[in-house]
């Protein structure tokens, strides 16, 4: 089973967010995998076991890669295939999340309300320019999401669960300075001429 049914919602804070908001991006993104997990379960226990992968993201982990509702849930989304994994790997059923990071497609876009035409055009832009995001110098693609969904719902891991696998061009490495020579740590731009080398 591959829950993999996703929205995002505006850039909202927790000061501007809805109720309504909160629950709907709630209902698809947590409820939605739970309920799957729910009904498929049984149907491998059937056959003798099976793979789970939840969609998470980066932004389950990190601040600052999605808005707070969107966020949040993703997180919960990586600690519920913890928990389920938990509860059906003794009975065959592996359970893990995907935390893909910045990923061409549409959904941002979609997510802010665009047409399809307008977000599509938009995910060719990430597609552009996201290698300059990150240490890895290509743009993320479907194609890498389905690979590793591969991998997880293969023998070939069938000794991983519950845990989450990144998926991200290296973007969570560490801020851009970590990666990027001609970015300039934090520390120097703070203690400056005090660190021998800097002016």
């Amino acid at each position: 089973l591959f829950n993999n049914a996703g929205i995002s919602d505006r850039m909202s804070s927790i000061t501007e967010i809805t109720a309504e908001g909160w629950s709907w991006i709630f209902d698809i993104l947590v409820r939605g995998p739970a309920l799957g997990m729910k009904h498929a379960a049984p149907l491998m226990l059937e056959r003798g076991g099976g793979s789970i992968i939840n969609t998470a993201s980066i932004a389950g982990l990190q601040a600052g890669f999605g808005p707070i509702a969107y966020s949040t849930a993703k997180a919960g989304v990586i600690h519920m295939s913890r928990v389920a994994a938990a509860q059906l790997s003794p009975q065959k059923i592996r359970v893990n999340a995907i935390c893909p990071g910045l990923i061409a497609t549409s959904i941002f876009g979609a997510s802010i309300g665009l047409p399809l035409e307008v977000a599509d055009q938009m995910a060719a832009r990430v597609a552009e320019n996201a290698s300059k995001a990150q240490p890895v110098p290509k743009a993320g693609l479907p194609d890498d999401i389905a690979q590793a969904a591969l991998y997880l719902a293969s023998d070939a891991a069938a000794f991983v669960s519950g845990t989450h696998l990144v998926v991200d061009g290296g973007i969570t490495v560490g801020g851009r300075h970590a990666w990027d020579t001609t970015s300039v740590s934090p520390f120097a731009t703070i203690l400056g001429d005090m660190i021998p080398g800097q002016s």
